[in-house]
């Protein structure tokens, strides 16, 4: 199979447009019914909805998923409640959970130093493929590990990440629970940046 991949010559915001047009046409091309992907705000899911509903792709289950309550501010939910009211009213599902790679090994690592396994899988991504590709792999799992796309040697689906905001890496991926975390395979690069951002 010869497929192109659309490469960035930076990573962030910028790209969400492109990313969101590509993933949607591989959507369509493979028949893939689930495409998950990291909206802080829900800003980024409300584009993929909307264009998904301009490209009457009404069969796509769309699952946006957000950061952790309390990542910046204790107690406090970064999802904007105008943009989950839309998101839900498109049938989008948005959810969240604790983060993949930190989570209570974070807490471990912060308070008594050195590096967890978590935080080496984490960086070995960030590093070699970028944050968006790190982010696209984490809420791939979240998203299995709430429920929200089923889990099956036969399915793929495609994850959408960002660096910072917006999307920059879309991938189709095979995806598997946190307690098969090797199982989860990484099928095919859509979209993603060149340069890394350090």
């Amino acid at each position: 199979m010869e497929k192109n991949i659309q490469y960035f010559d930076e990573v962030g915001e910028k790209n969400t447009d492109q990313v969101i047009e590509d993933s949607l046409k591989r959507a369509k091309e493979l028949g893939i019914a689930y495409i998950v992907v990291a909206s802080t705000s829900g800003e980024t899911a409300l584009k993929l909805a909307r264009k998904a509903e301009q490209e009457k792709m009404g069969n796509i289950r769309i699952i946006a998923v957000s950061h952790q309550y309390g990542l910046r501010e204790e107690g406090k939910w970064e999802m904007n409640e105008e943009n989950m009211e839309k998101l839900e009213d498109m049938g989008v599902v948005v959810t969240t959970q604790s983060h993949m790679f930190s989570g209570i090994e974070r807490a471990v690592s912060n308070r008594l130093g050195g590096a967890s396994r978590l935080d080496v899988i984490s960086d070995t991504l960030r590093a070699l493929f970028g944050k968006g590709f790190k982010v696209a792999v984490e809420v791939t799992i979240m998203a299995a590990d709430s429920g929200h796309i089923p889990v099956s040697k036969d399915l793929e689906i495609i994850a959408i990440g960002g660096t910072r905001h917006g999307a920059d890496v879309s991938v189709v991926i095979r995806p598997a629970h946190s307690k098969d975390f090797f199982s989860n395979q990484i099928r095919e690069i859509i979209a993603m940046p060149r340069e890394k951002e350090e």
